[in-house]
């Protein structure tokens, strides 16, 4: 799609309810409301975070999203698909001013070509004790991207209309804290697999957006 014809419908979003755990369900793994179950007083003290969902035009005009790949490191997010964002500080403002900056500096996207269209649910981590707030943003212009080389082994450039094609929803095996595999339901998009937490907001964009497009 264009992302001339992508900005007069995802303004609209602006209006529409949230999805929320509706959406979120569609993509978590089975063992996640038991381990949030578990996890539930500590939840009440979990870190914050804030991530972005970023739609921008390419070179050739058509929409698309960013994401990015981890690295590979000793913590339950390591070598996983995520969105640039990350942990709040205390001098942050609020989560929208930390998914800003932590997107300037995984991705190098500068806080002055982005517009925030939507705050979407927040979601709760159990593994990391975190609770994400992610947003949908836009940016005018084509970034040039330049990844954070201690925390990003690749930057993820995403079609939207691969993003929002359902031929892309599988289910895949996943190694738990368990010591068993199982099956989650995943999104396969650039050849990476998608499933967890990342999956889950992007299931309710995608939900979202359906709505307008």
């Amino acid at each position: 799609m264009l992302f001339n014809s992508f900005l007069e419908s995802v303004v609209k979003i602006k209006h529409l309810d949230l999805f929320g755990e509706i959406s979120h369900a569609k993509m978590s793994p089975p063992y996640r409301l038991e381990l949030a179950e578990k996890m539930k007083v500590k939840s009440k003290n979990a870190k914050k975070a804030g991530v972005m969902a970023l739609f921008y035009p390419d070179t050739n005009g058509d929409t698309y999203l960013v994401l990015i790949l981890r690295k590979t490191y000793k913590g339950v997010h390591s070598a996983q698909v995520g969105f640039p964002g990350g942990r709040y500080e205390d001098e942050d403002k609020d989560l929208m001013v930390t998914a800003i900056r932590e997107t300037e500096e995984e991705v190098g996207v500068s806080e002055s070509i982005v517009e925030i269209i939507k705050k979407m649910s927040p979601l709760y981590i159990p593994p990391s004790n975190f609770m994400v707030h992610p947003y949908v943003a836009i940016s005018n212009t084509t970034p040039i991207f330049v990844k954070q080389e201690d925390e990003v082994e690749a930057i993820i450039e995403v079609n939207l209309e691969d993003f929002l094609n359902d031929a892309n929803c599988i289910t895949t095996r996943v190694p738990t804290s368990f010591n068993v595999e199982v099956d989650v339901p995943a999104i396969k998009l650039n050849g990476h697999i998608v499933w967890g937490a990342t999956a889950m907001m992007l299931g309710e964009i995608k939900d979202l957006l359906k709505q307008v497009l």
